[in-house]
Parts: C-alpha cells; structure tokens; sequence
C-alpha cells in the first residue's frame, strides 16, 4: 500500500526515469524496426516478407522484434498507421504555415499530389489493397481513420467560412471535392499502372489552378479567384 500522500511510481515510471525503458516501450528502438519493416514490404511485398526478413534489415535480434510486435500481420498495420500520421502532420503544417486560404489551398494541392504520385507511396497502396481481404480493416483505417486527409481539410475550409471568405453548408462535401478535383485522376493512373512516371510540375501546377478556379468558383464568396493569376 501506498503512504498516504505519496504519489505510487510504477516500474515503467522508475525505468524511463533513469533513462531506460520498460519491454516493449522505447519509442527509439520501436521507430527503427518500423523503419525496417518498411524497407522490407516496400522491396518483398506483404505475402513475401517473413519476421526474419525485418529482424535482419532492422538491426534487433528476433526475441527483441517479438516484444514490440505480435506477429508480421501486427507490424504492418503499426507501419502504415505510422507513414498515415506522418502524412496527415506534414498536410497540417503546410496549411497552418497559409493564412490565404488560395494560397493554402495552392501548396496543399501540389504537396497532395507530389505526395499520393510518388513511387514509393502508390506501391505502398498496393501493398496495402493487396492484404484487403486478409485484413478487411486496414483500408478503411488508412484511408478514412480518426484523423483523415479529408477531415484535415475540413478543418481548414472551416477557417475560411468563419472568416467570409468562403460559404458552404456541407464543409465534408467541400472537402472531398477539392480532393477529388486536385487528384487530377493521376493517382488512379499511377495505381493501376498506366501512367509509368509521376506527372512533371508543370502539368501538377496546372491541375491545382484549374481545382481551385472551379472550387473557388462554387464556394468563394465572391465567386473568382484569383489563383490562376499568381499565388
């Protein structure tokens, strides 16, 4: 029993105090077998890698491995959660860092579709559809988890209705159609393979200026924009 007063410190508490960590809980060496993990699915494929294959490449003995992970089943879902997060943050501060909601919507556009035609992004999704009926829940948290691209923006958008610079009753509508105007059906090319290259500057800069007219045009509150002028 605890003295009355005092405050029951745990073994967990006392290990990160003295700088060690209990089984399981340093962060440190659970990143670098993330980072192992990745480069294996990435390179063999879901079905392909075994837990030996990701011992090796992460650098940790297999008692280690097995401490942090069930199984290769519960790895790969660490794995994709962790590059989901990664995503999500990086799509928060580019739009935290854009006051003008064109210009945010500008880098958002470009950093979106630089990000889902990258190489090792669209094999990742394979990856990822390709373990769909095994793992009937992994898409969905993926693609539509707590924190999702589309709720990201939804926020943003929300900004600039409170402000009067746009209007819209269905923010969630709004969202999902800037993404589906941005996309520019270059992921779906990409992901089935028929677009062997990911799309020049160029021709992504012309797509997001061409989105934000059109969306801009249904729910600027002026009706114009501004963007295909400069950002």
């Amino acid at each position: 029993m605890t003295p009355k007063g005092l405050k029951k410190v745990s073994l967990k508490d006392t290990a990160k105090a003295s700088g060690r960590f209990a089984a399981g809980e340093d962060p440190v060496k659970r990143e670098q077998i993330l980072d192992g993990a990745k480069r294996v699915f990435m390179r063999m494929g879901f079905d392909a890698a075994s837990m030996n294959d990701i011992t090796r490449e992460a650098g940790v003995s297999k008692g280690t491995i097995y401490v942090y992970f069930e199984n290769k089943e519960d790895l790969f879902v660490a794995m994709v959660e962790m590059e989901r997060e990664a995503f999500l943050g990086a799509m928060r501060m580019v739009l935290a860092k854009s006051e003008n909601i064109e210009k945010g919507l500008y880098e958002f556009g470009v950093t979106f579709l630089e990000h889902m035609t990258d190489e090792k992004v669209v094999t990742a999704m394979r990856t990822v559809l390709g373990v769909r009926e095994r793992m009937p829940d992994l898409c969905s948290r993926f693609f539509r988890g707590p924190q999702n691209l589309r709720t990201v923006l939804h926020d943003y958008l929300e900004q600039g209705v409170a402000t009067g610079i746009l209007q819209t009753d269905d923010l969630d509508l709004a969202a999902g159609q800037f993404l589906d105007l941005v996309s520019g059906s270059f992921f779906k090319f990409r992901l089935f393979g028929t677009m062997p290259h990911p799309p020049s500057r160029q021709e992504i800069d012309r797509v997001i200026r061409g989105a934000i007219h059109v969306f801009m045009s249904a729910y600027g509150l002026n009706n114009k924009s501004v963007i295909a002028k400069a950002c």
